[in-house]
């Protein structure tokens, strides 16, 4: 698989420490964070993303650091008084449901000459650092890229309507955004996800992807929808895996050349045969993160071995068949 560098990449949001119970009964705790699993991928597919985020000077801090300068990730750091935690509970699935003890802010930084900015999860509704995402969208966002991932923590939003509000100016001002079924469930409750979709891309982003685990995932375009199925994988667990998506996809439109608000209209105009591309490498990604404990992407050379594989074929997913 071939490289394409080029594209300063910015991630923005929490990284903290995973506390991960499994259904065995065994505990065991490891770096995390949306966004912070998304510039690890991006680190292990071989770019150079910087990541803006908020650690203690305490072990849990030294060791996200270190985990994530060890594939590449320059980290930009405000203090915090305790790096964050994440307690995650699996089930004999591997699905993971999460408890968070996070303290959320960056003050006056800047992420002036990124080409890509991406921002998400709890960092993008959390107070008050949720307002400075904000800002550093509209710094940037003539000038580049803007890609979200919602990656909703119910269990951390005090108002529900104030959070939907916000997530819909989020989108409205993306470029890309990446979520999940459940996601768009808890956004929008009883709604046909293509629907949503739909109106989501209509209201401003040029690209929206749904995953839907087992069923694959779907991007709805205005030219309409490509949808792909899930790679079969025997699961160990879910951590990070719609991470590795986000960071596989962002990679992906890199490749592409895709990215950068000088190519907005080229990214409106995807074809669907270079989308459908980018979304089979995303979901390999994630397949292999999903086969091994915890959130561990792929480097570039796993990734290409995995795409080297028959991956599947056929009709679009069901939620895509609907469209």
């Amino acid at each position: 698989m071939s490289y394409v560098a080029g594209a300063r990449v910015v991630v923005v949001g929490e990284a903290l420490v995973d506390i991960v119970h499994r259904a065995d009964g065994s505990v065991d705790a490891a770096p995390g964070g949306s966004p912070a699993n998304v510039a690890l991928t991006l680190g292990r597919l071989g770019r150079t993303p910087h990541l803006v985020t908020r650690l203690g000077d305490d072990s849990h801090g030294r060791s996200v650091r270190d985990w994530l300068e060890r594939s590449s990730v320059t980290v930009d750091a405000t203090h915090a008084p305790r790096t964050a935690t994440a307690t995650a509970h699996l089930d004999a699935a591997g699905a993971a449901t999460y408890e968070f003890d996070i303290d959320w802010a960056l003050g006056g930084v800047s992420v002036a000459g990124a080409d890509v900015l991406h921002v998400g999860s709890v960092a993008a509704l959390l107070g008050p650092g949720a307002d400075d995402v904000s800002r550093l969208i509209d710094e940037v966002r003539r000038s580049a890229t803007i890609t979200y991932d919602p990656n909703i923590r119910p269990s951390l939003l005090q108002d529900p309507a104030e959070a939907r509000a916000r997530v819909a100016s989020l989108v409205r001002r993306a470029d890309v955004v990446k979520a999940s079924d459940e996601d768009l469930r808890w956004l929008h409750p009883d709604a046909d996800l293509v629907e949503v979709a739909t109106r989501w891309q209509r209201s401003g982003p040029a690209v929206v992807v749904v995953t839907t685990g087992a069923d694959g995932a779907l991007a709805v375009t205005a030219t309409g929808v490509v949808g792909i199925h899930a790679v079969k994988t025997a699961v160990v667990d879910t951590v990070g895996a719609g991470d590795t998506f986000m960071g596989a996809l962002i990679d992906g439109l890199i490749h592409a050349e895709l990215t950068g608000a000088s190519q907005r209209n080229a990214l409106g105009a995807v074809p669907p045969s270079d989308l459908e591309a980018i979304l089979r490498m995303s979901a390999a990604a994630a397949a292999i993160t999903v086969s091994r404990p915890g959130a561990d992407p792929p480097s570039r050379a796993e990734l290409a071995t995995q795409l080297s594989a028959r991956l599947p074929r056929g009709p679009l997913p069901p939620a895509a068949a609907k469209r």
